[in-house]
């Protein structure tokens, strides 16, 4: 495996850097908008931001141009996606949209909702959020029970879903329903995409431990759904949910690499600034091997995301191994929350607002998040289940609790 950048791909990187310095949105790198509970002018920045990116060429790189993509390389999509995951903090509307959806559709949609749907995600237009979790179906997701009735050429949707990431600000879903309940779980389901303004939609927010409401919940009372919606086949939903979910883990990896070193350096800048008993904390041993393992750790995971980029720079699918990097990335920023807040002590408590919060309250803010990284995406849990079963092989557990 060699993923070492050739001339053409310095020569591309230097470009779009020089771009994107003329380009970036100073409200969306403020520091201000790190900690921002205001999603609909974050979703405004990245509207207008992702629409730049696609005029300008750096939007889909790797896709056909017959679907608005470029035609370019995967190496190229890859520098891009790393150079904005360092520079500008756009949450998670491109993570879903254009990271989970749109190479969803690619590979098992139909060439009209390929037409229809990636070019707009691709420029910002459309912003997309993820119907798979329920109350009592959030790890098992296979155990949903939203049902889908097809009435002559549509469906007709009653169920609800829950934690789903900027579903108030999304205008469209991917929402995975059961059409066949006479069959096993797996075998039942179907894949469809949602328009959120349709009659019966309603969208409640949660709040979460930081303060925000990213996620929500979502109720549909006989939402009408056309027929030519449907991914795939029907009841062959489960296999398309799959190819969704392992896109989530393999591409989250080269957003999430530059923004943990980024965590780290600013772990570090902390360590150095502290002091304790006289001294900077970064002196004392204690705390220097602490950071000294999370930087290896880091390199660690920067390792297995290449090998995980190397299947797809062959052209093939991603697989099973994302999991790995799941387990690793939610565990390793937790860590590195966890030792600011030792790092910082008393303080650690101190909120955005108050005059003495470290970074305007930054770490606190970051440390709460945290807490949700090992079960967002797939709990840490189940991510061991797949790693044991699909990649090591190991017999399924068979045993059956009371």
């Amino acid at each position: 495996m060699n993923l070492t950048m050739n001339p053409d791909d310095q020569a591309y990187r230097a470009k779009f850097l020089n771009w994107l310095s003329e380009n970036i949105p100073a409200e969306g790198t403020s520091a201000e908008a790190k900690i921002s509970g205001d999603w609909c002018a974050q979703a405004e920045i990245f509207r207008k931001f992702q629409r730049k990116l696609f005029d300008a060429g750096y939007a889909g790189i790797h896709w056909s141009k017959e679907y608005g993509g470029q035609s370019g390389t995967l190496m190229q999509h890859i520098i891009v996606t790393e150079e904005l995951s360092t520079n500008y903090p756009w949450k998670m509307f491109d993570g879903l949209s254009v990271g989970l959806v749109a190479p969803t559709l690619l590979s098992r949609g139909t060439e009209e909702q390929k037409k229809e749907f990636i070019p707009k995600i691709l420029s910002g237009e459309h912003i997309w959020c993820q119907g798979f979790s329920e109350p009592n179906a959030g790890s098992d997701l296979a155990n949903l029970s939203t049902s889908a009735v097809r009435i002559g050429e549509r469906y007709v949707v009653n169920g609800q879903k829950v934690w789903t990431s900027i579903g108030h600000l999304a205008d469209f879903c991917i929402l995975v329903v059961r059409t066949d309940p006479t069959v096993g779980k797996h075998k039942g389901l179907s894949y469809l995409l949602v328009d959120m303004k349709s009659p019966g939609v309603t969208v409640r927010p949660i709040k979460q431990i930081t303060g925000e409401a990213e996620y929500n919940e979502i109720f549909f009372d006989d939402v009408e759904v056309p027929f030519d919606r449907l991914v795939g086949k029907e009841n062959e939903g489960w296999l398309i949910a799959i190819t969704t979910l392992m896109f989530e883990r393999i591409m989250n990896e080269i957003s999430i690499v530059p923004k943990l070193q980024q965590t780290l350096d600013r772990l570090i800048d902390l360590t150095s600034n502290t002091t304790r008993y006289g001294q900077a904390m970064i002196k004392d041993p204690v705390y220097r091997q602490k950071i000294a393992l999370l930087q290896v750790e880091l390199e660690v995971m920067r390792l297995n995301q290449y090998r995980n980029l190397a299947t797809l720079l062959k052209g093939e699918m991603p697989g099973p191994e994302g999991s790995i990097g799941k387990i690793f990335w939610s565990e390793l920023n937790q860590r590195m929350q966890e030792t600011a807040m030792e790092i910082m002590g008393p303080y650690s408590q101190l909120l955005k607002g108050s005059k003495y919060a470290e970074d305007n309250g930054k770490w606190a803010f970051d440390f709460l998040r945290a807490r949700g990284n090992t079960i967002e995406g797939g709990t840490t849990e189940i991510q061991k289940n797949i790693i044991g079963e699909r990649v090591l092989g190991l017999p399924k557990d068979t045993v059956r609790r009371n």
